[in-house]
């Protein structure tokens, strides 16, 4: 069974996941299949299929279940390494957002430097780990303000809180971690699918 989530960092295997058809391979390989297999569920010809899937392959993006004698051939069985696959900003190091380089710590680009950063650490927190479980916390939710005067108030005093909270348990021994609460429109149903 494959593992839940493999975090691409290296440039070459982003761009060969990245590739329209591959991506579709990936994705049909949540299940084991042949280049037979794919190629008729696809509906493209297995040489193309058998092409991809050597990139995939030697990427580490799928991986061999098994072999089976056909005849005088030998059919390969792939399945994806994994069930999802997140491309981290380090793919791009040198053009990835930074938010040491963001100065309006009020700005959407600000913001956005900060996930990256965030995806960044948490996939190498998971390629690190293995298969153990790592400490991690969320909350994701929604809200609606009357005014933005009242999301201001909001954040205002969301920051008090969080700093608060921080005073009364930060450390000088054990552990960092890092937090990041975000406050950020939400997109409508319609251009979330886009």
């Amino acid at each position: 069974m494959p593992g839940p989530t493999v975090v691409i960092e290296d440039p070459a295997a982003a761009a060969v996941a990245l590739d329209p058809v591959r991506a579709r391979l990936l994705g049909a390989l949540r299940e084991p299949g042949s280049a037979t297999s794919l190629a008729a569920e696809l509906g493209l010809s297995r040489q193309k299929v058998n092409y991809h899937l050597r990139a995939l392959e030697a990427h580490g993006l799928v991986e061999l279940v098994e072999e089976r004698r056909k005849g005088n051939m030998t059919e390969r069985v792939l399945r994806a390494a994994a069930g999802a696959f997140v491309v981290s900003p380090q793919a791009w190091a040198l053009v990835a957002p930074d938010p040491d380089r963001e100065p309006d710590k009020l700005s959407a680009q600000w913001l956005l430097a900060l996930a990256a950063r965030l995806l960044r650490e948490v996939g190498r927190l998971i390629t690190a780990a293995g298969p153990r479980r790592i400490a991690t916390f969320a909350i994701d939710g929604e809200i609606t303000f009357a005014a933005a005067a009242d999301r201001a108030a909001f954040a205002r005093e969301l920051g008090e809180s969080v700093t608060g909270l921080v005073a009364k348990y930060h450390s000088a021994q054990g552990r960092p971690h890092r937090i990041v609460v975000a406050l950020h429109p939400a997109m409508p149903p319609e251009e979330e699918q886009q």
